[in-house]
């Protein structure tokens, strides 16, 4: 059969800013494809043109007769008034459904979106004012008003935004289980490996302006860096060539002959072809580096049977927690289920209904927001510098428009309203906030949220090397698993645990939705109706308690073994010294084996005492 779609050389600026130029893409049945790129790239754009949402300003759009589109925009809102109902119910009359088909289809979508008939603690009904839904019910209800209509192609402009894991978990089976083609515009490493069977990545440092990878997101690394090695090696190739044609130019041949000038022709040429071949491969990269105060306090922030209650609904209860230099905690949970009550309450911003939090007296905290306060009014130059042209950044003054640089802005965008700026851009704009403080203990909530791929990475790698202590809420589970080494999981109930990684909440959050639904498998025994409560706390053994009282001076030396570990690999001596070389190697290696151990000896005895 034909492809559902086809665009054919299709360029597209904006002012003098060139997003893509003679592009082409096509999309067949059964292709499930993950579009990525840095931003700026104009993914959102590309799929708009692919959705007949905009024109190109060059070439064209084909689609295959009578084909349905059904698009996800990055930004889901519906009208005032309208019921959940009523969405799909206008989709269903725009895409002119035969009436007999309506309730059954209309039903089973939402359904599968986790809608109930009626209101439920859970679960919204389908009367329920679409307006009213938070934003990771939102998103569902744009899944499903796309879908309902059983499009040939669904376009979807980062649908993972606003969903909890659970929800993102959901999409997953959805894409999978679906017959329909899609593209998926996502910086979600972990759900494009898990649906795509294909990866474009759109950029300018191709010469066809994007690579397109058979499978997931990890084969698409694997042939990205296949097609990197080839450009070098052709880059390399193409700058000998035109090195020898300028040593012919510099022996001032005489253009006379025909075979003469053909030759110089060849050569300018040549020459252009590298020039743009090296404009194209220069990329930059956000600087991200965050500052640690250096504070050497063994206890941060303590959470001691922490509890919250609003609005006489019981948010969390017996929260135990030690936050400590070198501690990586995320915290995981439906939307919901409490997770940025508790930062908001472990930074003071609300009070405890139970418990207590005990602050190191003088802690910094530095808190990103989920809400993302900005003042889009201001310039980008006031936002970063209220009050001068400078800032101070790790104990340096630095001109702004140099350190405005370090997070890819030009001197130009600095006199711009901030309003002005994507999405991406302005979640570059509150990281660098957030550098200029020192802190004792970092806050991030949803810090991926309009983020590439190439500034999570670097995130990833300051969040790594930050020494002091980090509270994370992501939905990111590539970003979860690789930089946090405990998970405080919450489960909507009013529950907390302490877990290892990521799949250990995961298995626990799962066993906890089966005791509050009543399903459970064969010869697994039902336990009563009421909530689960958390685990009684445990004594610890003499031996045991003696190693407790020991283990904060043993993570101290832990980390201070791996410090100088570190310390010495980059040393100058040790580089160029072979034997020396590897013989650090080896020593670094031990020293994270053994920081390793001993926060995970520390999470079990936590753990063990409920702490």
């Amino acid at each position: 059969m034909p492809p559902i779609l086809i665009a054919q050389n299709i360029s597209k600026r904006f002012g003098a800013t060139s997003l893509f130029d003679s592009i082409s893409f096509a999309v067949h049945d059964g292709d499930r494809i993950g579009l990525i790129g840095p931003n700026g790239a104009g993914k959102s754009t590309l799929l708009a043109i692919l959705g007949a949402e905009q024109e190109p300003d060059s070439g064209e759009v084909s689609f295959r007769k009578r084909a349905r589109i059904g698009y996800v925009h990055q930004i889901s809102g519906f009208a005032p008034g309208i019921t959940v109902r009523r969405v799909l119910e206008a989709a269903l009359d725009r895409a002119a459904v035969p009436a007999a088909e309506r309730e059954q289809l209309l039903r089973e979508t939402l359904g599968r979106a986790g809608f109930a008939e009626d209101d439920s603690p859970r679960n919204p009904g389908m009367g329920r004012e679409a307006g009213s839904l938070s934003g990771g019910w939102r998103k569902r209800l744009a899944i499903a008003e796309a879908i309902v209509t059983q499009p040939d192609v669904l376009l979807l402009d980062e649908p993972t935004n606003h969903l909890d894991l659970e929800g993102i978990e959901w999409l997953e089976d959805l894409l999978r289980s679906s017959k329909m083609a899609f593209v998926v515009v996502s910086h979600d490493r972990c759900f494009l490996e898990n649906v795509a069977s294909e990866v474009v990545e759109l950029n300018r440092i191709y010469s066809e302006g994007l690579l397109r990878v058979k499978g997931g997101y990890s084969k698409f690394l694997e042939g990205r860096e296949a097609y990197v090695e080839w450009q070098q090696r052709a880059q390399e190739s193409l700058r000998n060539r035109v090195r020898t044609e300028m040593e012919w130019l510099r022996r001032g041949p005489k253009a006379r002959t025909t075979k003469a000038k053909a030759r110089i022709d060849n050569a300018n040429a040549l020459i252009a072809e590298l020039r743009e071949a090296e404009s194209r491969a220069r990329t930059a990269t956000a600087g991200i580096s965050f500052d640690a105060s250096g504070r050497q306090s063994k206890h941060l922030i303590e959470v001691e049977s922490a509890a919250v209650t609003l609005d006489g609904r019981e948010i969390f209860r017996d929260i135990n927690v030690i936050l400590i230099n070198g501690l990586k905690l995320g915290l995981a949970g439906s939307n919901g289920s409490g997770k940025t009550t508790l930062l908001r309450a472990i930074t003071g911003e609300i009070p405890l209904s139970a418990g207590e939090i005990r602050r190191a007296p003088g802690l910094r905290i530095v808190y990103l927001s989920q809400m993302r306060e900005l003042d889009t009014s201001l310039t980008l130059r006031r936002t970063l510098a209220p009050d001068s042209d400078s800032v101070i950044y790790q104990d340096r003054v630095l001109h702004v428009a140099s350190y405005a640089s370090r997070f890819l802005f030009s001197s130009e965008q600095l006199n711009q309203p901030v309003e002005r700026l994507s999405g991406g851009e302005r979640a570059r704009v509150l990281i660098a906030r957030l550098m200029l403080q020192p802190a004792d203990v970092l806050i991030l909530d949803e810090p991926t949220n309009d983020l590439d791929i190439p500034t999570l990475e670097i995130l990833e790698e300051s969040l790594l090397e930050f020494s002091g202590a980090l509270l994370l809420v992501t939905h990111d589970r590539y970003l979860l698993d690789r930089v946090t080494n405990a998970v405080l999981g919450l489960d909507g109930l009013g529950n907390a645990a302490l877990f290892a990684d990521y799949l250990q909440w995961e298995a626990w959050r799962d066993e906890q939705a089966r005791a509050a639904s009543g399903v459970f498998e064969e010869g697994m025994p039902k336990p009563s109706a009421a909530a689960p409560s958390p685990p009684p706390r445990k004594k610890l053994s003499y031996i045991e308690q003696r190693e407790y009282d020991g283990i904060e001076a043993r993570i101290e030396e832990a980390d201070a073994r791996l410090r100088a570990a570190e310390q010495r690999i980059e040393a100058p001596e040790v580089v160029i010294d072979s034997e020396a070389l590897t013989a650090a190697l080896a020593e670094l290696e031990q020293a994270k084996a053994e920081h390793h151990a001993v926060y995970e000896r520390w999470l079990e005895l936590t753990e063990k005492i409920g702490r």
